[in-house]
């Protein structure tokens, strides 16, 4: 997996100022090296271009590159919404997206995600493209919440699903490695999505909304 990201990210992703100054200041404030890769990125990037979503969540914000990478899809149409857990944190990633020239097409909502999910479904806010990367433990709970604010057709993508090969490849144990098996047969069989694992990163699976 290692070398073949590697391949990827030499071969189809060029160099980026503002995403490695993110990566440096997550560094700088001691917090872990947890982002999503450059190629995961970058089709996170295309996959809200090519769906034209203008109404983004996301779910786990840490410094702000992922945030920066689906804003990037949308340009100047789109607004975010982002969850996270830690104030620090969503501050760091507002403004590593200021930087980036998304400062009035982001919000943030700390504490939580599941309860900032409720309170989204409480407010009647619907949104046509979702990013999960939190906690592996409630994976399964956000997918339940994302569908329930899910426009028809929208896209549902999770990180990390091959918790570093784990999931495959029975001879290696990770923390989350039975969590990231639940949830993706749970998409695999889901009646409401279209789903499909992609290697790429830690892999990335990609959902689609049937309702």
């Amino acid at each position: 997996m290692e070398q073949i990201n590697s391949y990827i990210n030499k071969v189809f992703v060029e160099q980026d100022e503002v995403l490695e100054g993110v990566l440096a200041a997550i560094n700088a404030q001691g917090m872990r090296p947890i982002s999503v890769s450059p190629a995961s990125g970058k089709l996170l990037t295309m996959l809200v271009a090519m769906t034209e979503a203008e109404r983004v969540l996301e779910i786990g914000a840490l410094g702000g590159y992922s945030g920066i990478c689906l804003a990037r899809g949308f340009g100047e149409k789109g607004h975010l919404t982002s969850l996270e857990l830690e104030q620090d944190y969503a501050e760091l990633a507002s403004a590593h997206l200021a930087k980036a020239g998304f400062s009035g097409q982001v919000d943030y909502l700390t504490g939580p995600a599941l309860e900032s999910l409720a309170q989204l479904k409480n407010d009647g806010r619907t949104f046509d493209f979702f990013f999960i990367d939190a906690d592996k433990e409630n994976y399964e709970n956000y997918l339940a919440a994302c569908l329930e604010l899910a426009e028809n057709g929208a896209l549902i993508v999770a990180d990390n699903v091959l918790a570093g090969g784990s999931v495959a490849d029975a001879g290696i144990q990770r923390q989350h490695t039975e969590a990231m098996k639940k949830f993706n047969e749970t998409a695999a069989r889901h009646p409401q999505l279209e789903s499909i694992l992609l290697p790429v990163g830690d892999g990335l699976l990609v959902s689609r909304v049937k309702k």
